[in-house]
């Protein structure tokens, strides 16, 4: 029987959701959900792109790549565990013609295969699409796995579009974009069952463009990735509490969309959080106070920081963890009340 692409919450043990550290489900019980949107959207796109191949270091169960290989297993190779040779033979398709989507966990693309994507893929502007599973705090296993870093690393490097998706409703919009844009894209990837959010809202992606999910007058949520469904879920709960909060989503890091970002922060009347699933040192956040600082726009309210710490991060169940680490649901709100 085919399974459904539309998923169901994973089974309840003792009260509490049954699943591994590593493959631990960002959605909320009950949350609409889809399984591996990066994974089946790679496929569809591949039925009139001919030139799309996959290639993964031994992780394609793990970043969703193995739809890809059961539909083109002519199309599909798997490099082992070798990410500066998944990196090396990307670059050596995309200049046959090919357009390789190469896919692991973030860590070891950011830290094991970096000067390879630099000098291999980046240098020329080859078109090699970097799909990684993993990204910040969205497994269990500690440091080893944890892409706390992964932007601050990636941002200074030339050429690179940087994509950090909310939910898989984007995902499905983006991997098409990244196939279509000229040169090398890394995209942090969410994997598995990927929690449906920006759907609702009718968001359309547009590659290096910021867009405001809700208005509101009194704080402006600046988020990427799963930090925007968190943000989403914080101005919902501090309606309670008479705060109106806007949000604006920023899934393309880089490019950074310069314009969007100072004509919201210069508002006035508002304080302003960037919020994300990253170390504070290097990216969104360090990004967009660079930018606020070099033209002179200076919040009324204030800005402020929503990310990881500067640290190695505990091991654990991702619920403790993102609340431990601040990027909860409930630790945002407090944060916000906290600042205003």
């Amino acid at each position: 029987m085919r399974r459904s692409k539309y998923e169901k919450p994973a089974p309840r043990e003792g009260g509490s959701l049954k699943t591994s550290a590593m493959i631990a489900s960002l959605a909320a019980p009950g949350q609409r959900t889809k399984a591996a949107p990066f994974g089946h959207a790679l496929v569809e796109l591949a039925k009139t792109r001919p030139d799309i191949v996959g290639l993964s270091a031994d992780l394609s169960k793990y970043t969703d790549l193995h739809i890809f290989a059961q539909a083109y297993p002519e199309r599909f190779y798997q490099m082992g565990m070798a990410e500066q040779l998944l990196m090396s033979a990307a670059a050596g398709l995309a200049r046959e013609g090919f357009t390789p989507f190469a896919t692991t966990y973030a860590v070891f693309a950011a830290r094991r295969a970096y000067d390879f994507i630099c000098l291999a893929i980046a240098e020329e502007n080859l078109d090699v699409k970097i799909a990684c599973a993993l990204p910040g705090l969205t497994t269990g296993y500690g440091p080893s796995h944890q892409a706390t870093e992964d932007l601050a690393i990636f941002r200074g490097m030339p050429n690179l579009t940087i994509i950090d998706p909310c939910d898989a409703h984007e995902i499905e919009q983006v991997v098409p974009a990244m196939a279509a844009h000229k040169g090398p894209v890394y995209l942090r990837l969410l994997r598995g069952n990927v929690p449906l959010v920006l759907d609702a809202y009718g968001y359309t992606f547009e590659l290096g463009k910021a867009k405001t999910i809700r208005d509101g007058r009194d704080v402006l949520v600046i988020s990427s990735g799963l930090m925007t469904m968190r943000a989403l879920e914080v101005a919902e709960a501090l309606r309670d509490d008479r705060i109106d909060v806007a949000v604006l989503h920023v899934p393309t890091i880089k490019p950074l969309d310069a314009a969007t970002i100072l004509r919201e922060a210069g508002r006035g009347g508002r304080l302003v959080v960037v919020a994300e699933n990253h170390t504070v040192i290097g990216g969104l956040g360090e990004a967009v106070a660079g930018l606020l600082m070099r033209n002179g726009t200076m919040p009324e309210r204030g800005f402020r920081q929503i990310g990881l710490p500067d640290q190695f991060l505990d091991a654990g169940a991702l619920p403790t963890l993102h609340d431990r680490y601040g990027i909860s649901t409930a630790a945002m709100a407090r944060s916000i009340r906290g600042w205003l």
